[in-house]
């Protein structure tokens, strides 16, 4: 038998029907999306109410709850969606937003909008949430990491510029308007010309930033006396240029994130131009303290962070610093062509060296570096240019004699490599790359934010707020669930 002899029901799309919806059962009672609404519930959102401008005194257009808005764009990086258009989209078809909503859209511009100007009332959200979970025992501060990480900018390494060719694009920017609206013969309706000029306008706003933040980076050029030639994103102005694991270099932001090592909240997090780590360390603890109102008893980071200043001002701070910090001698002493330190004998009453060949290697001077007192003792040019033993002790040397190294650690310094020579110690400082390493992950893999999907310091910094929020959210809920199960056990 042949389909077409065959009864079937045909498919029509093109017909249109009208359903009651039971906006309630749309998600099951313990549906993720639930949880967070009840979570975002339980905490105070005085200060984005506060921000509201229409009142039923003064009229206005009313505005959307705060709860709702903060409920969308957490559920949204939840689920590994950042872009407002997208939320905006899944309000009109997926039953989690829908439930959110009522059936209710909501508008792409007003989610934008809601994301990245309430940067103060999110970080005033963010710390009353901490405090919240250290009264519930998930944030003690005994153990806390600081690590970083390189999220990459709304910008390509293309879009980077010298101060000549900026000024050739703003000066062209200027012109384009007139072009636009005079283009083809054809006039355009005023609200196509609002929106040519709202682009144009946005165009060359990010231009002046950009000329602007060259000229930051001339004058920190002069104070450095850097050689390397000042280069700014048209599209980013504030996004630098960072080494990759790969090698190259990229625009990106350095994300600093602290995390508690209890349960893995995160208790801090920055967004810094900066490529280095090292001098984010005590910044990082300064906002901690200011957060939670105590500095963290015991401190965790890696290599990039460990220099001899920090050692010795966490030192100061009273704070257990765990860290990895190489010897870091001097290339007089460890060059691999020559005779090392250990093949010379310190005397000290004398205040020299002596070589191997009997030679003294006289006190030259002293300097302070790197946290370090550096003692420099050298050999006379003859007795080493007719020494047997030139060949291997220094080679490399025609003009002077060789030259030896002696470094003298300060108090904090010793303390802090007997510390680290520990087994406990060492058991302890293993932690730190589990604990810091995965808020890491889930943000680029769960929340998909290896890309930030907007531009701008303060921006950035909003959003990677937003990205930490919702991490911590997650573990907020699964307390509830906790407490939940534990008042009734049958819902298990």
């Amino acid at each position: 038998m042949k389909p077409g002899d065959l009864l079937l029901r045909k498919i029509n799309r093109a017909q249109m029907t009208m359903r009651t919806v039971d906006v309630e059962h749309l998600v099951e009672e313990d549906h993720p999306v639930r949880l967070l609404w009840e979570a975002v519930g339980k905490l105070d959102l005085t200060p984005f109410y506060q921000t509201i401008k229409s009142t039923k005194e003064k009229g206005g257009r009313p505005s959307h709850e705060p709860q709702l808005m903060i409920s969308l764009w957490t559920y949204g990086y939840s689920r590994g969606i950042g872009e407002a258009r997208e939320i905006s989209r899944r309000c009109g078809y997926d039953p989690a937003f829908q439930w959110l909503t009522g059936l209710e859209g909501v508008n792409h511009h007003t989610l934008s909008d809601f994301r990245v100007e309430k940067k103060k009332e999110l970080d005033q959200l963010f710390t009353q949430l901490l405090g919240a979970m250290s009264s519930a025992g998930l944030v003690e501060l005994e153990f806390v990491t600081v690590d970083g990480t390189k999220i990459k900018a709304q910008a390509s390494g293309k879009s980077f510029r010298r101060e000549k060719t900026l000024n050739e694009h703003l000066e062209a920017a200027k012109k384009q308007v007139e072009r636009l609206n005079e283009a083809d013969g054809v006039k355009p309706t005023e609200r196509q010309k609002k929106a040519r000029q709202r682009v144009q306008q946005e165009k060359q706003n990010r231009l002046r930033q950009a000329l602007e933040e060259m000229k930051k980076l001339q004058e920190k050029k002069k104070e450095t006396q850097a050689k390397e030639e000042i280069r700014v994103s048209r599209t980013d102005p504030e996004a630098r240029k960072m080494k990759q694991a790969d090698g190259g270099s990229a625009p990106n932001y350095n994300a600093q994130i602290c995390t508690d090592g209890t349960q893995g909240v995160i208790v801090d997090a920055q967004v810094t131009q900066a490529g280095n780590d090292f001098q984010q360390l005590l910044p990082a603890l300064d906002r901690v303290r200011q957060r939670m109102g105590r500095a963290p008893k015991e401190v965790a980071a890696d290599g990039g962070y460990t220099s001899r200043d920090n050692v010795e001002k966490m030192a100061s701070q009273k704070i257990s610093f765990l860290g990895s910090l190489g010897d870091q001698a001097s290339k007089a002493n460890t060059n691999a062509n020559r005779y090392g330190i250990d093949q010379f004998r310190y005397d000290a009453q004398q205040n020299c060296f002596v070589c191997p060949a009997g030679q003294q290697l006289k006190y030259e001077g002293k300097q302070e570096k790197d946290g370090q007192l550096v003692y420099k003792y050298k050999a006379l040019q003859q007795d080493c240019q007719h020494c047997p033993l030139k060949a291997a002790c220094c080679p490399e040397n025609k003009k002077h004699g060789r030259s030896v190294v002696r470094t003298e650690e300060s108090a904090a310094m010793q303390a802090f490599r007997v510390r680290m020579a520990t087994e406990q110690a060492q058991q302890r400082y293993r932690r730190r790359a589990q604990t810091a390493e995965f808020p890491h992950a889930w943000i680029k893999d769960k929340l998909g934010l290896r890309q930030f999907h907007v531009r701008g310091l303060v921006k950035v910094q909003t959003e990677l707020l937003w990205a930490c929020l919702t991490f911590n959210l997650q573990k907020w809920i699964a307390c509830l669930r906790l407490q939940r199960l534990a008042v009734n056990p049958v819902a298990a």
